[in-house]
């Protein structure tokens, strides 16, 4: 029996050793797996946050799409405006001859405008307002004593904006103070 007790002892040795080595590998594997599904769980968030990214992307590209699809269309319509509106300008509304067409111009004109307003495309009509180059192009500048100067003194062409978008700027001239003349010869003596 001692011997049977002597040959046992030696296998239980063995057991405890390959128990331990199998639970240092056991805890170092599940280490590693933890690793590994911490590094899924964060690269399943950054999937996650790349096609919310794309959609709401799409989403814009989308409502850009529908807001300013008119942009080309609209930009067409602009100088048949333009055309209504100088025809107006240069008819004389005491002619009793042309009082007709007159009429029918004025009101095409307000259907145009109206149409416009409802696609969200607005006019630009910067008179006597300060000059800004976002929205409009200085054609020339003219000295004027009467208004601040770098304000709006005639607008050659009316400029239009899409939705906030601006489709042409408004063609102006703009102030600029009076240059003071220099005292003459004959002031001096």
């Amino acid at each position: 029996m001692a011997d049977e007790q002597t040959q046992d002892a030696p296998e239980q040795e063995q057991n405890s050793t390959v128990d331990a080595v199998t639970g240092e590998d056991l805890a170092a594997r599940v280490q590693l797996l933890e690793e590994q599904l911490v590094g899924a769980q964060d690269q399943a968030l950054r999937v996650a946050a790349d096609v919310q990214n794309v959609r709401r992307r799409a989403e814009q590209d989308v409502e850009k799409a529908h807001k300013f699809a008119l942009e080309k269309f609209a930009g067409d319509l602009l100088p048949i405006i333009d055309s209504l509106e100088r025809g107006l300008e240069l008819s004389d509304p005491a002619n009793e001859g042309i009082r007709a067409m007159r009429e029918g111009m004025e009101l095409t004109l307000k259907m145009f405008q109206d149409t416009l307003k409802r696609y969200q495309l607005e006019a630009i009509d910067p008179h006597g307002e300060p000059f800004n180059a976002e929205h409009h192009q200085a054609m020339a500048m003219q000295e004027s004593a009467d208004v601040e100067p770098n304000s709006v003194l005639k607008v050659f062409q009316k400029g239009y904006q899409l939705n906030g978008r601006l489709l042409r700027p408004a063609m102006v001239v703009v102030s600029k103070a009076p240059v003071k003349a220099s005292p003459s010869i004959d002031e001096q003596a």
